[in-house]
């Protein structure tokens, strides 16, 4: 992000999005680096002749059945080219019975693994992009507009007439903020979150503010969106109102399973409802303003409600922050360009010019007709629900209205599994989010990134119990906190290219950084009490989490990096320099040895085929076991030496890793190889009966620097 990246972050942003983005490559003083380590290896370590035929090609009958099932290797490769192997079908079915049930069942529910040249096809046309991307905006306005006059309503029945003039400057924010992503989609064609925006040209700190208030954003669409729906579900149906948690929960489980299908499986599963949605609400507005017009457009009075509070800016600011709310989802077109079919930011731009024609049409023609019908925000059901029932007091149309928007809103959170995904793969490629998050999963979908946003979503949704209310107020700081950092670092971005049009461009983005940031200021001072201080309060904290991920990656990256290695006989080399030279590697090979059985011996004669130093150790709880032990060492023939520690407090992995500590103390250069003999048994139910001290000494071990350990398995069959 930022400056740190130079040249070499930009390349990285301008690739396209594919499995390998795991694997990046090694830069060009690495590379450099390399070439020397390899001409430093000595000619005799050239590898020679191998005792099989690692392309498997000279095998003409089938092998026996393996432990994997009964895929024989030779069916499962194919040789594509010298020293490489393609794998036929993917081979990874658990040995056991239970693990092969389970991966039958995963392929039942999300579908066959997909090949990584497949991602070129995972991509979306525009008809199917816009009900996938907009489902969250679109969706927002079944709970914008009532938002914004359950705010109104405290203050009484005559302060409902501020809902247009309030409504007219949000239409102005929404073209305003929609035109602006435009120009970004445009300058970033390769993905344009605000988190690559605002780090670009604000510097890093901000890009981690953008993203903070994404994430934010994003598990709070999911929660808000099926709170919503549930809610929607509630009005038609009152009896399950005590279910509300439990269906909220497994709303967000079944778009987590359609989701890990891959991106164009669940787009074709979203594209009905959401079109749907948009043609149930264009026919309310239709008859609703027939309607109208029979009656010469005269608004219905509205019944009186008693004022609970005083008509004050605050109030007001709160309304207009309430009903900004309905904006939420604007920016995913820019962050899932590559998302799309050549070419990506020209179908990108487009889709999103149709997004904001919609809801522009959309939430203005709402407001307007709930103001000319005499709404007013009532408790246990929903404002569309109201006008629906209004419209269409008779006939199946009310329902239909109902499921679609019940649809919608369950769906809308569809739009966060697109884009909270693809923004922590941005995150984790710069090194501000764990590297699992680049892994693309069976149907090269984000899955890591998914399955972290369901859990944060439901943790969520069961902590408010599914009051959509309660969560709004969260909803609106963290979008626009994504939203003004965004579009200020598009106007900085301008003023540095200054290509054609460049003032025109700059003050299109100005204006939206401006109003977007006059949101957020107003939604995190006057909804600050009613949650919102929640939100303020993470953002920082998430910011402080990414810049710790970022530091243990960079010593990560730091102590990893490919250096020169030192000239032969260079003083100033340590003890850990030239190891990646065979020459430079002193080994002392030491076996731990319980009792002599079949499985300390196999451990002891691997050792010893090695053909280093070898050490045997062994751990006596008192003197008279020492004693007995040397007595059937010496029985065995003494063939390796033997050092055999007193324990008297009866601890066995404790004294055995401080005494190879101290060797490895005593000898920094050596490279202490610990070989462990471990009993492997088949069934589950037997391993209670076992100690497991191996695992216990190889989690000891572990943070021991110049320590290697490995295990020599004897398989028990029963």
């Amino acid at each position: 992000m930022g400056r740190e990246q130079g040249d070499d972050g930009m390349a990285e942003r301008g690739s396209v999005v594919t499995p390998s983005a795991e694997f990046p490559p090694l830069r060009g003083e690495e590379l450099s680096a390399l070439r020397r380590i390899g001409e430093r290896w000595r000619a005799d370590r050239q590898p020679g002749e191998l005792p099989v035929d690692q392309t498997l090609g000279r095998y003409r009958r089938r092998p026996a059945p393996t432990r994997f099932g009964r895929l024989a290797p030779i069916e499962l490769f194919t040789v594509e080219e010298p020293d490489e192997l393609v794998a036929t079908a993917p081979a990874n079915l658990p040995g056991s019975r239970f693990g092969r049930l389970v991966t039958r069942l995963r392929r039942a529910l999300f579908g066959p693994p997909l090949s990584s040249a497949a991602v070129l096809y995972e991509r979306m046309r525009k008809l199917v992009a816009l009900p996938v991307l907009s489902s969250d905006l679109l969706s927002s306005v079944a709970y914008g507009p009532e938002a914004m006059l359950t705010v109104l309503a405290l203050a009484g029945t005559a302060a409902l007439g501020l809902s247009l003039p309030l409504a007219a400057v949000l239409v102005v924010l929404m073209i305003a903020v929609g035109v602006s992503y435009r120009q970004t989609i445009q300058a970033y064609p390769h993905g344009a979150g605000s988190y690559v925006v605002a780090g670009d040209n604000l510097g890093t700190g901000a890009g981690l503010a953008a993203a903070a208030g994404l994430m934010v954003d994003y598990v709070l669409t999911v929660a808000v969106s099926v709170a919503a729906g549930v809610h929607a579900v509630t009005s038609a149906l009152p009896g399950l109102t005590p279910a509300t948690v439990p269906l909220g929960v497994l709303v967000i489980a079944a778009l987590l399973a359609a989701n890990l299908r891959g991106v164009r499986t669940a787009g074709n599963l979203f594209v009905l409802p959401t079109y749907a949605f948009v043609v149930a609400v264009a026919a309310v507005l239709v008859v609703g303003y027939l309607r109208a017009a029979g009656r010469g457009f005269a608004p219905v009075p509205p019944p009186a409600l008693p004022a609970a509070e005083g008509l004050g800016l605050l109030l007001v600011l709160r309304a207009f922050a309430s009903g900004a709310v309905s904006m939420t989802g604007i920016e995913a077109v820019s962050n899932a360009v590559p998302a799309f079919r050549p070419t990506e930011w020209r179908n990108a731009r487009a889709t999103l010019g149709w997004m904001i024609v919609m809801l522009v049409v959309l939430f203005a023609g709402l407001v307007v007709l709930i103001r000319l019908d005499g709404l007013v925000p009532v408790p246990g059901e929903t404002m569309l629900s109201q006008l629906g029932r209004v419209t269409f007091p008779t006939g199946p149309w009310y329902a239909l209205l109902q499921a679609a928007t019940t649809l919608i809103l369950l769906l809308a959170a569809n739009t966060a599994f697109n884009g909270f995904p693809r923004l922590l793969f941005f995150m984790a490629r710069a090194g501000h989010a764990p590297r699992r998050f680049l892994h693309m999963g069976d149907r090269l979908a984000f899955s890591n990134g998914m399955l972290a946003l369901a859990v944060a979503a439901a943790a969520i949704f069961v902590a408010f119990r599914g009051h959509t209310e309660a969560l709004i107020p969260l909803y609106a700081v963290g979008v626009f906190l994504a939203f003004t950092l965004s579009q200020t670092g598009m106007v900085v971005h301008w003023r540095r290219r200054r290509g054609p049009g460049w003032r025109r461009r700059l003050t299109l983005n100005a204006v939206g950084a401006i109003l977007s940031g006059l949101v957020l200021v107003t939604a995190a001072i006057a909804k600050f009490t009613e949650g919102a201080w929640l939100v303020v309060l993470a953002i920082p904290l998430l910011v402080l989490l990414f810049q710790r991920i970022h530091r243990h990656y960079g010593t990560l990256h730091r102590a990893l990096a490919l250096h020169p290695p030192p000239a032969a006989g260079s003083a100033g080399a340590g003890p850990a320099e030239g190891q990646e030279l065979p020459q430079e590697v002193r080994h002392l090979v030491v076996v731990p040895v319980a009792r002599l059985n079949r499985a300390s011996l196999r451990a002891l004669a691997y050792a010893a085929s090695l053909g280093q130093p070898t050490l045997a150790v062994h751990i006596a709880p008192e003197d008279a076991e020492a004693d007995r032990f040397r007595e059937q060492w010496r029985a065995w023939g003494d063939h390796v030496r033997l050092e055999t520690i007193v324990s008297p407090y009866r601890a066995v992995i404790g004294p055995l890793a401080h005494y190879l500590e101290a060797l490895r103390a005593a000898r920094t250069e050596l490279t202490l190889t610990v070989i462990v003999p471990e009993v492997v048994l088949r069934r589950r139910w037997h391993r209670p009966l076992h100690s497991r001290a191996e695992q216990r000494l190889r989690a000891a071990l572990r943070a021991l620097p110049g320590v290697v350990v490995t295990s020599v398995p004897v398989h028990i069959s029963d």
